[in-house]
């Protein structure tokens, strides 16, 4: 989680550019941080309001459902008091 401007800056890793056919090229750097190799599969979705594309590895996306559902759980019982 990025939680200060330091934080910010050893996740950012490049600017890319949208192709003709809607393709981006994944920057080597982050890849390689982020353990992606050919022939993963990775799940696109929206951002937090609409204004950008959020990709996680399917070999993790069920840790991040988990994780997200913690968290709603956590919000709800916040909430309700």
């Amino acid at each position: 989680m990025i939680r200060d401007l330091k934080d910010f800056e050893s996740r950012f890793y490049d600017v890319v550019t949208v192709g003709e056919r809607g393709q981006v090229v994944i920057p080597s750097k982050a890849r390689k941080a982020l353990g992606i190799k050919p022939g993963d599969k990775l799940l696109a979705l929206e951002g937090p309001m609409g204004s950008s594309v959020v990709f996680f590895k399917m070999k993790s996306f069920d840790m991040v459902i988990e994780k997200m559902s913690k968290a709603i759980g956590k919000i709800k019982r916040q909430i309700a008091g």
